[in-house]
């Protein structure tokens, strides 16, 4: 989704070329996150998309409304396509993700589940903004995983118990 993003501002090229960013050592997201911390000295991070709002469900949903016919949408776009732009579309779709994530909590409550705890790992656990953006808008502590990459390691340990070289996840 952020990729896709990223794509629909056709006048900032040298910023859709990967080889960009790792001449720089840092990835479009960090990059993105430092240029979001340098506006919101300007305006508060609140305000930034009060006008840009973005439904994430470009390819349907799958929780908790479980439709596919979904589509996504963004609505409050500028004809001004610069590197400001860019920065508050990518902060409204990563508010959009938190949003998501926020109806499913209320789904799940709703359902008689108790949720007082987000745990995050993988990719986006890496990233400072998401990680923020779900704590603030779910209103919940968030914990991140010691093992970065957990859900490959995961991944590998069901393998070797379903390929019979382990007995146990233990």
């Amino acid at each position: 989704m952020v990729s896709f993003c990223r794509k629909i501002c056709p006048s900032l090229t040298p910023f859709k070329n990967k080889t960009y960013f790792s001449s720089r050592c840092q990835s479009i997201y960090a990059y993105l996150n430092s240029h979001l911390d340098q506006i919101k000295k300007a305006q508060p991070v609140g305000f930034l998309t009060v006008d840009l709002h973005v439904w994430p469900d470009f390819h349907g949903n799958r929780s908790p409304l479980a439709d596919l016919t979904l589509k996504g949408m963004v609505t409050g776009l500028k004809l001004s396509q610069d590197l400001d732009d860019l920065a508050i579309l990518y902060l409204a779709t990563v508010q959009a993700i938190a949003f998501g994530t926020r109806h499913i909590i209320e789904a799940m409550v709703a359902a008689g589940h108790s949720l007082s705890t987000l745990f995050l790992c993988g990719g986006l656990s890496k990233n400072p903004l998401f990680v923020q953006m779900h704590a603030d808008i779910t209103g919940m502590p968030v914990v991140l995983s010691q093992e970065v990459e957990s859900v490959l390691v995961g991944a590998a340990i069901l393998g070797a118990c379903a390929s019979g070289d382990f007995t146990s996840v233990q």
